[in-house]
């Protein structure tokens, strides 16, 4: 099963072009061929390709579903990119499929890397969500200064967690956070958080946290923190896709 992305989508007609055009192309679909599509907002459609051309294809929607959100909470993780890239696509790619509604690159004291690329990034969440056949498309935020992050406002009673080894450790986020509440977690870089970025966050309301008594790399991390909340809120989910829609 094949799902793509559009974010020209009404209750009649959606519109694919570029990458999801190429994308159909090479799948071979042709005027008459059943196509799903979402448009990484919670609208779920199934229609029929009407015609193709090497600028766009027309979809005719036949049924749809909407979903208000993605699940009981919102999960938004502030994580320091990683040296390798690759490693911080796989995080991507992995958080997006377990579920995740938004992701913030942080530049830390001890980060190791000072550049990226948003646009790379977004492509790879994008077939992230088309892969695990989601329909909400996580959003990428501009990357921000760790002490910037930390001085944001959060709408209570939004839970907020900095991911850290502790001496003594500290409890493991599994007893920490309470399911069905938003939650914002830090993953720091290869070096962890400094002492100041761990004492501000402190003073900004952030519970220091433990994923295990392993030491994880940073993308390992971030996973784990994901899965934990994910699977808390596991019996809270609200959007169980049909994937039989009539034709």
């Amino acid at each position: 099963m094949n799902l793509f992305f559009s974010s020209q989508i009404t209750e009649k007609w959606a519109v694919l072009e570029d990458e999801e055009l190429r994308h159909l192309a090479v799948l071979r679909y042709q005027a008459g061929d059943s196509v799903l599509l979402t448009d990484g907002k919670g609208g779920w459609y199934k229609g029929e390709v009407l015609q193709m051309d090497k600028r766009q294809a027309q979809i005719q929607i036949n049924d749809s579903q909407h979903f208000p959100s993605r699940g009981a909470c919102k999960v938004h993780l502030a994580i320091a990119p990683t040296k390798n890239m690759d490693r911080l696509e796989w995080f991507l790619e992995k958080a997006t499929e377990i579920g995740i509604d938004s992701i913030t690159p942080i530049w830390c004291k001890h980060s190791e890397r000072h550049n990226l690329r948003p646009d790379r990034l977004d492509k790879v969440i994008l077939s992230a969500m088309k892969q695990s056949l989601k329909a909400f498309l996580p959003q990428l935020h501009p990357a921000i200064a760790v002490n910037d992050f930390l001085l944001k406002k959060w709408p209570e009673p939004t839970q907020r967690f900095m991911a850290y080894i502790a001496q003594p450790p500290a409890q493991h986020l599994a007893k920490l956070y309470t399911p069905g509440q938003d939650v914002v977690v830090l993953i720091g870089p290869e070096g962890d958080f400094s002492t100041d970025e761990v004492l501000l966050a402190e003073k900004n309301g952030y519970q220091m946290t433990s994923l295990g008594s392993s030491r994880l790399r940073t993308e390992t991390a971030g996973i784990a923190a994901v899965h934990t909340i994910a699977v808390l809120n596991e019996s809270d989910s609200n959007t169980t896709w049909d994937y039989t829609l009539k034709d």
